[in-house]
């Protein structure tokens, strides 16, 4: 059981000390982690505003069951849209909680994710604004045990989803039936080992060396050819919690020039598997894989960081990257995935997903990364 309690008291003793009396946070998943909750939002806003004394949803109609069963917060507020309800004006309601919450003069809004127009209605209502939105982000940078538990579990299901996928790579089969193949296994054995879970699945197999080198694209009908190079990429996320998988495989035996570039991805990658433990800052696990690239002069075609945090998110903070000097720490969790995209040969990427320990990294993904183990007939 993840403790939220824990986490709201520690962002609101974050906003006594710099003066700010309550905080409205729009970013779901910043909700989610402080709350448990998390719905699919469409054009109907949903609020989170916090301060030391109590955590206040407010919800469109559509929610407000969803709400009160799985949101760990004092207070649920509803706005209606339909006239047998007199609160239909999400706005005035949030008004009236910011109001009830905040005696002071200082409210924290998540610069980075909160629409202008709440910002514009703050400043209107006679509140000064800080921005709260990297404390949030950095509370997320190290796991509990508890969330890595969960993603050891996602882990599980993204291996078990890219084994059976690879297994239906053969000429002629096409980007999205490879995908169905491991969703298939994959529904079945969360449905059956997790009942009453959610299941969050991204995936994608450009194939070729025309869509390889787009580093995120959807899959499409292009059916696999003799030749072609594939980048099976996956994540799960189980009961909001993310593991990713990818590897680089081949339809047929490659030539000379995709065994060369795939031989130095898979290098970087292990490089930076090796290397990557607490106490190294990031831009030195990043020059770890970008010295592979550089000597083997293509660093050029290396153009995205090697890796990014992952958790509640797809992508979150803290990035592997040339540019950042943060110290990693025990707990947290990464995607390592150094990659390179060459035209005319196409693009070559793996990614594991590892939990930084006291003494180095530990892998939750697991799939060989030998160029035999994959290349398919």
């Amino acid at each position: 059981m993840l403790n939220i309690r824990n986490r709201v008291e520690t962002f609101s003793s974050y906003l006594e000390r710099g003066g700010m009396d309550a905080a409205v946070i729009m970013l779901p998943d910043h909700q989610y982690y402080l709350t448990g909750f998390k719905a699919l939002i469409y054009s109907r806003p949903i609020f989170l505003i916090i301060n030391k004394e109590r955590s206040t949803l407010v919800v469109p109609g559509l929610e407000e069951l969803h709400a009160g069963q799985s949101a760990q917060v004092e207070e649920v507020k509803v706005y209606y849209e339909h006239p047998e309800e007199s609160q239909t004006q999400h706005m005035s309601l949030v008004e009236s909680v910011v109001k009830g919450n905040a005696k002071g003069s200082t409210i924290g809004l998540d610069f980075a994710n909160a629409p202008t127009s709440l910002y514009q209605a703050l400043t209107y209502w006679g509140y000064q604004v800080k921005d709260v939105g990297q404390e949030l982000v950095r509370m997320r940078y190290v796991k509990e045990e508890e969330e890595i538990a969960m993603m050891k579990k996602a882990g599980e299901l993204v291996n078990l989803a890219l084994e059976t996928s690879l297994k239906a790579c053969v000429e002629n089969v096409s980007e999205l039936e490879v995908d169905a193949k491991g969703n298939a296994a994959l529904y079945a054995k969360a449905s059956r080992d997790y009942p009453g879970s959610t299941l969050d699945t991204i995936v994608m197999s450009p194939s070729g060396k025309e869509r390889t080198i787009l580093p995120h694209v959807f899959s499409n009908t292009r059916r696999f050819q003799n030749g072609d190079g594939v980048i099976h990429s996956r994540q799960v996320a189980l009961n909001g919690y993310r593991a990713e998988l990818e590897r680089t495989i081949f339809i047929g035996k490659p030539n000379d020039d995709q065994q060369k570039m795939f031989d130095l991805a898979t290098k970087a990658q292990k490089m930076a598997l090796d290397f990557i433990k607490p106490g190294v800052s990031a831009s030195d696990v990043d020059q770890v894989t970008r010295n592979v690239f550089q000597k083997a002069g293509v660093a050029d075609y290396a153009v995205h960081r090697t890796g990014h945090g992952l958790g509640i998110s797809a992508h979150e903070e803290p990035y592997i990257r040339f540019d950042s000097d943060l110290l990693l720490e025990e707990g947290m969790v990464f995607c390592v995935e150094p990659g390179i995209y060459i035209p005319g040969i196409g693009g070559f990427r793996h990614s594991d997903t590892v939990i930084l320990r006291k003494n180095g990294a530990e892998l939750i993904t697991h799939y060989p990364t030998a160029i035999d183990s994959l290349t398919f007939a």
